[in-house]
């Protein structure tokens, strides 16, 4: 990325943000969905600064400890102490120890950009927990004292309960909803919390992530064979469902359901429906019913037809500046330039080049 790295620091010229580096990311071979959403990652400042902390208090571990966590703590140490502002990194480590883990990420097939965040996310939550449960057993084994005073406070019907545990990477990306059942009858409302790192949104054509996120918190008759069991009636009876955000993320990020199965067709179709997702966007539909303030900071772009085959690249917004990666190459790009990966307002478009995972973080009053 010789060229086109002086090209983006002669762009930026006086305004480069100190500190920071611009760098693409070699492909092995379709990682472009690796590539997209690690670049995202990396530009999420929290979730970096805190992975970037996690390796100083953990440098050189031994290659029986290596796991995705390390291998991707690594990997954004690599970049952010580069001497040079831009150029071209390979995130070889990272995907070989992906490809270790999960078989599903060792062909050489297209792959889900969602799929993976997803996988990855996950997989964080799971070493750090471990590692969190690992070290509190230290602790206690080393007061046992303290161990026996605290043992009945952590015991239920069914045994020892394991209390959650938060991790920087909940800190940063967990949200909870809550599932509000209203029986119809009694009027009794039932709700049940849920955690969750991501929101999958069904999408309509011409439609804004604000209707979609109403939609997804509209209210539902359940009725017929899908009546609700109440347990103040002790009956089946009709009922009225609604999903609403208890408690809205630090990083809300949003994956817009682009690849729908077509019963008719029997395989899954690419919806390129056109979905306008704001600069700033105001989160309304929460428990207490204030608005939530986000601004966009990355957005995952499928490029494409259909979903078996095609192309990702990410926008990420640093410093007040868009830039556009597509594995080895960084350039800059206009705000403006962002609606055109909105979507097709036809169905039988040229444009193929579509958001499908949206970052956008909570902005602090």
């Amino acid at each position: 990325m010789g060229a086109a790295g002086s090209k983006l620091e002669k762009a930026l010229g006086d305004q480069f943000p100190e500190g920071e580096r611009y760098f693409g990311l070699e492909n092995f071979g379709n990682t472009c969905y690796c590539n997209s959403v690690l670049q995202a990652l990396y530009f999420c400042v929290p979730f970096r600064e805190q992975l970037l902390e996690y390796y100083s208090n953990n440098k050189s571990p031994a290659d029986a400890d290596e796991n995705l966590l390390t291998c991707l703590a690594d990997l954004f140490t690599q970049i952010s102490s580069q001497k040079r502002k831009t150029g071209v990194i390979a995130p070889k480590r990272f995907v070989q120890r992906l490809r270790k883990q999960n078989e599903i990420f060792r062909s050489f097939m297209h792959q889900d950009a969602h799929e993976f965040l997803n996988y990855l996310l996950n997989e964080l939550v799971d070493i750090l927990e471990k590692e969190a449960r690992a070290s509190k057993s230290d602790q206690e084994s080393s007061s046992p004292s303290e161990k026996i005073s605290n043992g009945p406070n952590n015991m239920s019907a069914n045994g020892p309960q394991k209390e959650p545990i938060v991790t920087w990477v909940h800190k940063n990306f967990q949200g909870i909803l809550t599932n509000e059942t209203r029986c119809l009858r009694c009027e009794t409302v039932t709700a049940r919390d849920e955690t969750f790192l991501d929101l999958s949104l069904d999408i309509e054509q011409n439609s804004s992530i604000t209707s979609c996120l109403k939609n997804f918190s509209s209210t539902e008759t359940l009725n017929a064979e899908d009546k609700f069991f109440c347990d103040k009636c002790c009956s089946l009876q009709e009922a009225q469902k609604r999903m609403k955000i208890k408690k809205p993320p630090h990083i809300l990020v949003i994956h817009l359901k682009r690849f729908k199965f077509i019963e008719q067709l029997g395989r899954y179709k690419k919806l390129s429906y056109r979905v306008v997702f704001p600069l700033e966007l105001r989160l309304s539909n929460t428990v207490e019913d204030a608005d939530t303030e986000y601004s966009l900071f990355a957005v995952v772009v499928h490029v494409g037809s259909g979903p078996n085959h095609g192309h990702y690249v990410s926008l990420v917004k640093s410093h007040n500046h868009w830039l556009f990666f597509d594995d080895e190459n960084v350039e800059m790009i206009e705000e403006s330039a962002v609606q055109t990966f909105f979507g097709a307002a036809q169905e039988y478009s040229s444009n193929t080049d579509h958001g499908y995972i949206l970052f956008y973080e909570r902005l602090v009053c």
